[in-house]
């Protein structure tokens, strides 16, 4: 039951993400957002959500039906399955291995993109697929050692011990450097802009979801922005001291998904050449200096208390 009512939550707060979107990104470009539907727009996301799940669904004659058909429900299954890695306030599921399965989904999810530009049968589906598969496998790479820092600092799996180790001082202040790559990362990973190639509309008429259309498309757009609240809460937890059973701990996490919507009304889509580069010679780097800062910190800490 308490699962039940999770999945509800997330699902009416990706609902009202969309609208907030939609508002922001109105008044960058100086125009109004929604606001006919309902009270100043309130109900434009359940009149989408009606008119998407409401369509015919048309499919590729000569697609993999199966895969095509499954891909978008076992996507938005995975999106919906990380947030059990969170403890709760009526300790919902608070297991000690919280980070290892936050990773595990985290890399299932390559494959529903994948699986879904390949089935598609369309050049352009596959490429997007393709492009999406190396960059999140890239970003992956920098949030696994980012984790792995604050696993060997925290020595713990569990969620719940980053409230617990930011009660004086929060990590984004010593670590503002790692917080900014881990951003960039939830970015790249969530396929928003600017790195948002797997739907490069430009070159690619929408990437590996072109052939997607009313329940499918609307369950890819689901679990896309599902994972983006996820990133936003684990941005929170452990960057920003977050206790778990405050309100304040909201407000922070829906500054973290305002970030996301205000980097995607700025900055222009990257080259994808560029992007492989930011992964591989900045962001590693970077994150395995940290992680043998962090290894070498806690080494020392054990000494002096063994002294």
């Amino acid at each position: 039951m308490g699962s039940l009512l999770l999945v509800i939550c997330v699902l009416v707060g990706v609902a009202f993400l969309t609208l907030l979107e939609q508002k922001v990104l109105g008044y960058i470009q100086i125009r109004k957002g929604p606001n006919k539907v309902g009270f100043i727009g309130l109900l434009q996301p359940f009149s989408d959500a009606v008119k998407l799940f409401t369509k015919e669904t048309t499919y590729p004659l000569l697609s993999n039906y199966i895969f095509y058909y499954f891909s978008p429900i076992f996507s938005l299954f995975l999106s919906l399955l990380i947030w059990m890695s969170m403890p709760y306030l009526i300790k919902l599921y608070s297991f000690n291995l919280g980070i290892l399965f936050f990773l595990c989904i985290t890399s299932m999810g390559v494959y529903t993109v994948m699986v879904a530009g390949w089935s598609s049968n369309s050049n352009y589906a596959l490429l997007g697929g393709l492009r999406a598969v190396a960059q999140t496998i890239s970003y992956e790479v920098s949030l696994a050692l980012i984790l792995l820092s604050f696993i060997f600092l925290i020595g713990n799996y569990n969620l719940l011990n980053f409230y617990e180790f930011q009660l004086y001082s929060w990590f984004i202040i010593f670590c503002f450097p790692l917080a900014m790559v881990w951003f960039a990362s939830c970015l790249a990973e969530t396929n928003r802009t600017p790195f948002d190639f797997a739907e490069g509309e430009s070159e690619l008429v929408s990437g590996f979801n072109v052939e997607y259309s009313s329940g499918g498309f609307a369950l890819i757009f689901l679990a896309e922005y599902s994972s983006i609240l996820f990133m936003s809460m684990l941005f929170s937890v452990i960057f920003l001291g977050s206790n778990i059973y405050s309100f304040i701990f909201f407000l922070k996490i829906s500054l973290i998904s305002f970030l996301f919507i205000w980097v995607r009304g700025t900055l222009p889509r990257f080259r994808y050449d560029k992007l492989m580069y930011l992964a591989w010679k900045s962001f590693l780097p970077l994150s395995l200096n940290y992680l043998f800062f962090f290894i070498g910190l806690k080494i020392i800490i054990l000494s002096f208390l063994i002294i």
